[in-house]
């Protein structure tokens, strides 16, 4: 797999991935696994699920585990009652959801692996509604090519996000997660809600959800490479598994 080989390549050897004809190479082979994959793969091939007895008995949190601003600190006082989810950009009708319009959306359970780019994976049973009806519903423009989650947590005073293409937005395990293993997502997985984005490697899976933004171009956003490892560490942008 062409993008877990540059991960694994970016964190054994940073002298030569810092070097500007590795980035290159890198980024040409991220831009063929791309290509190919959309070319090759159905739109809407599933990722692989599971059964319950399979679910890992430890779900691991990845990245950030207490996201540290004032503004989520005071929404996890208040259990999030006053938290909303944003949804703006190229849409006709921008909306600010609550968590409990969120859950009375029809949902979706799926039991699925997490793989994180740092070499661990974990099974779990994921709970939220379908991305795609929410994006239709706003009113998504024909100029629109990306989906950008912007999240509470940060890393240095770079706040996170990440980006996915439409294929990936509207492909039916795509979802706005607010339970996992049946109960409220907790807080080091990413409350009140997180991306599950299946078909990618972990980091993808943006976590502590603010505000989702639906663009034509990654460019002026954060470093321009359409997410905050993508734009630190040379991250692939697609990280498709």
């Amino acid at each position: 797999m062409l993008v877990a080989g540059s991960g694994l390549l970016l964190a054994g050897c940073d002298r030569i991935a810092a070097t500007a004809g590795a980035k290159e190479a890198f980024q040409g082979a991220e831009d063929l696994t791309y290509r190919v994959n959309r070319l090759i793969t159905p739109r809407d091939a599933l990722a692989p699920q599971y059964s319950g007895a399979d679910i890992s008995p430890i779900f691991r949190s990845n990245g950030t585990s207490m996201p540290g601003s004032p503004d989520y600190a005071r929404l996890l006082a208040n259990n999030f009652s006053d938290w909303r989810l944003h949804v703006g950009g190229l849409v006709a009708r921008p909306l600010a959801v609550t968590l409990d319009q969120l859950k009375a959306l029809p949902q979706r359970t799926q039991i699925t692996r997490h793989d994180c780019v740092e070499g661990w994976s974990a099974i779990g049973q994921w709970t939220g509604p379908v991305l795609g009806p929410i994006l239709q519903f706003a009113g998504l423009s024909s100029a629109a090519r990306y989906i950008v989650f912007h999240c509470y947590d940060d890393f240095g005073g770079a706040a996170y996000y990440e980006s996915i293409d439409l294929v990936d937005a509207f492909h039916p395990q795509t979802i706005l997660a607010w339970a996992l293993n049946n109960r409220p997502l907790p807080v080091p997985n990413g409350a009140p809600l997180r991306l599950r984005v299946e078909r990618q490697l972990g980091y993808k899976h943006a976590k502590y959800l603010r505000a989702i933004k639906a663009v034509a171009s990654l460019d002026k956003i954060g470093g321009g490479k359409g997410g905050f490892w993508e734009d630190s560490s040379d991250y692939a942008w697609y990280a498709g598994i």
